[in-house]
């Protein structure tokens, strides 16, 4: 009797319910330093130079130039967390699913001398 009771207790163990996660909250995804609060900080209108820019953020994602012949750069990261669970197999038990996006999006448009002449900040979690 000890001998189901302790097999069964380490099944229940094995088989308990775990969260997962992937994307950006992975210990293997890229640490990146295109955030709100890094862009405020180190972005400044009429000072910054696309050296700096280059140096905090790396290179964009795209490189235009608008109706006025100004250089933007585009900056762009998005990740999904999913959260999953295994099934308990015992108790009939399922562990449901989740995900979340999350988009980050800067646009930064540059002088005709490489300065930093305005910046745009477009968040979303969904």
């Amino acid at each position: 009797m000890k001998k189901l009771s302790f097999l069964l207790s380490l099944f229940f163990l094995l088989s308990s319910c775990q969260s997962y996660k992937y994307g950006a909250g992975d210990e293997y995804a890229p640490s990146s330093n295109l955030t709100f609060g890094m862009v405020k900080s180190k972005i400044e209108k009429g000072k910054t130079s696309q050296a700096e820019i280059l140096q905090i953020f790396g290179s964009p994602n795209m490189v235009t130039k608008n109706r006025s012949n100004n250089e933007v750069w585009s900056y762009n990261r998005m990740s999904v967390v999913q959260k999953g669970g295994q099934t308990n197999f015992l108790f009939g038990e399922r562990a449901s699913v989740s995900s979340s996006n999350k988009s980050f999006d800067l646009i930064i448009v540059f002088d005709s001398t490489d300065v930093v002449k305005d910046y745009s900040v477009i968040s979303t979690n969904f």
